[in-house]
């Protein structure tokens, strides 16, 4: 790797890529020792040191006398603009040797930030959590990003230091061993990592090099630079990245948040490059690369002749959200708007991943989607609740506090038994009473802007026409923000909680016994969907032959069961049928023509 320090034997080799700096120095903060780095002509600064050593704090000294953090580091003890630290790779005595990862068909990813996650809020405390998702049924932990963010909180997409896990949740070797106690456990690890933008606190690469472009538009501002004058080097920055976290790390796949935002007009987009390198390299476990997209592209979700993943392994599915959203609580603002009363985009996102292919959506005016129908279900993620449906919400309500619990746990075993690959958020499968809010620290200057800018997006909505109501809105700044986000362990098991718990470990159980074994080798193609009044009906001929069917009526009002979906063994049933009817917020599932494996 070019970026960052790296140790040989008695002496550790400094770089900085800066080729808007005629001269850098680097500064050693516990001696004070500056020396002057040997510039090149491709833009990179380097100086190996003799008695610098882990643990070895240390600046760069630009051409104007501002001394900067390495934008490359590998820790920030003091946070974003303080000193960075020297870290040896090879500290951490990793203990899964023997670990081969899972196949993907396996996953029940469990989204969680580090910082709420426990009273802690930190790598070592999430540790002592592992068994609890074992015992759930989890098979894979995914960590909202953890790279350096300026302040004490953050959800993680406004960090500005790619290579640094932040601080606040621990140490390199923190981190490092909560990865090593997750393979011990049988889960694995996806980390959530931010390429469309940086954060606007602490991010010195500006000062160094072309970083940004002003060819291209984001909703952060200036894109991030992938296609103009110097992007050779930014799009190697990323791509040392990825690979970083899963060779240094040994994580078991990537979440690419809002690649929509990565905007690239080269011969080859840096999401097809970065794809190729991450595949590769020859490793002992398969890599999973999981896309968010909001523009419901599915080209890079391509498999080959037999089923292994081309580039990308799956996608976030907010379409099949969105309407298993709106079906229970009827909300229809916003985005919202184009999902709520219809169920045949229900069927649809069940059946072929995305509820767009290429429709005009009535909340934008455009089209919106690629077909989608020719993908196995297993390429893509479905979930009925997560960090942004939950957080940017003005209150952070989660489901159970805003629909009917008959209707959550009909959603909750649509997205369990699906073949597509289920997802939970935090403290989902206790229906948690606590919320997930927006939070940030971003310092003094900007809070106000923050607080006030929040109030201001949702005063759109009639809900917060009153400003008193928009006044009562969580401050993002505030420490009891993230303190009121914090998950209260001790309720999950009494009472409601509990019973929550038991239903999605029965749900869990269910789809690793009957479901996953059957998901291997599933073709394209596998969906069909119908609607008879208002019921949805949904097959899937899943990888053995057998044909999973659903029949789900999402409404409170009981309706005619469709003949279609009558036969064939019961596999689980949310609600009730008497008489050929399907009770109010009813999801049962049916296998035909297959064997139990």
């Amino acid at each position: 790797m070019r970026f960052g320090t790296e140790i040989n034997g008695d002496r550790v080799h400094f770089r900085l890529w800066a080729p808007y700096q005629p001269a850098v120095s680097l500064v050693l903060t516990g001696s004070g020792r500056v020396s002057p780095m040997n510039p090149t002509a491709d833009g990179w600064h380097g100086l190996e040191l003799p008695g610098a050593s882990p643990g070895t704090l240390y600046r760069f000294r630009l051409s104007d006398g501002l001394e900067i953090p390495d934008p490359a580091s590998r820790f920030q003890p003091d946070d974003v603009h303080g000193p960075s630290e020297v870290i040896d790779p090879r500290a951490h005595a990793w203990q899964d040797a023997a670990w081969r990862g899972r196949p993907w068909e396996e996953a029940v990813l469990y989204e969680l930030h580090v910082g709420a996650f426990t009273r802690e809020g930190t790598f070592r405390a999430a540790i002592e959590k592992l068994p609890a998702l074992v015992a759930l049924g989890v098979t894979a932990i995914q960590m909202m990003p953890v790279g350096g963010f300026p302040g004490r909180q953050s959800w993680g997409y406004d960090g500005v230091h790619l290579f640094a896990p932040d601080q606040s949740y621990g140490r390199p070797e923190d981190l490092k061993a909560l990865v090593d106690a997750a393979h011990g456990r049988g889960l694995m690890v996806i980390l959530d990592v931010v390429y469309n933008h940086f954060g606007p606190v602490g991010n010195y690469w500006p000062l160094c090099g072309p970083i940004f472009t002003e060819r291209h538009e984001t909703p952060w501002g200036a894109a991030v630079n992938f296609d103009g004058s110097g992007s050779p080097t930014v799009r190697e920055l990323v791509i040392e990245n990825a690979l970083f976290w899963i060779d240094e790390y040994h994580v078991d796949g990537l979440r690419l948040d809002a690649v929509h935002a990565m905007v690239d007009d080269s011969p080859v987009h840096i999401l097809d490059e970065l794809a190729h390198r991450v595949r590769a390299v020859r490793r002992n476990r398969p890599v999973h690369l999981v896309l968010e997209n909001e523009a419901n592209q599915s080209s890079r979700l391509g498999r080959s002749a037999n089923g292994v993943p081309l580039a990308y392994t799956a996608q976030w599915n907010d379409d099949l959200h969105h309407v298993l959203h709106t079906a229970v609580t009827g909300e229809g603002d916003s985005y919202y708007r184009s999902y709520v009363g219809d169920r045949d985009k229900l069927g649809r996102a069940l059946a072929e991943g995305f509820a767009f292919q290429g429709e005009t959506m009535p909340h934008t005016g455009g089209a919106r989607g690629e077909a989608s129908a020719m993908l196995p279900p297993t390429a893509f993620i479905g979930f009925i609740q997560n960090h942004d449906q939950i957080g940017n919400r003005a209150f952070g309500e989660r489901l159970t506090a805003i629909a009917p619990a008959e209707a959550v746990r009909a959603v909750a075993a649509i997205c369990l038994l699906s073949p597509q690959i289920p997802m939970l958020f935090m403290g989902e499968e206790w229906g948690a009473s606590t919320p997930f809010l927006f939070f940030c620290d971003l310092g003094p200057e900007l809070a106000p802007a923050v607080r006030e800018g929040r109030q201001r997006e949702f005063a759109r909505f009639p809900a917060f026409e009153d400003p008193a109501i928009r006044a009562a809105i969580p401050d993002p700044s505030a420490a009891s923000t993230l303190e009121a986000s914090k998950l209260r362990w001790e309720e999950a098991e009494t009472g409601e909680h509990a019973r929550w718990r038991a239903l999605y470990g029965d749900l869990i159980a269910l789809r690793q016994r009957e479901i996953v074994p059957r998901l291997r080798g599933i073709g394209m193609h596998a969906g069909t969907h119908g609607l008879e009044g208002n019921v949805v009906r949904v097959a899937w001929t899943l990888g053995d032959g057998t044909v999973l069917t659903l029949a789900a009526n999402l409404t409170p009002e009981p309706e005619p069961l469709p003949a279609a979906v009558r036969d064939g063994r019961l596999l689980w049933c949310e609600g009730t049928v008497t008489g050929g009817r399907l009770g109010p917020w009813t999801a049962l599932f049916r296998l035909l023509d297959g064997e139990k494996p």
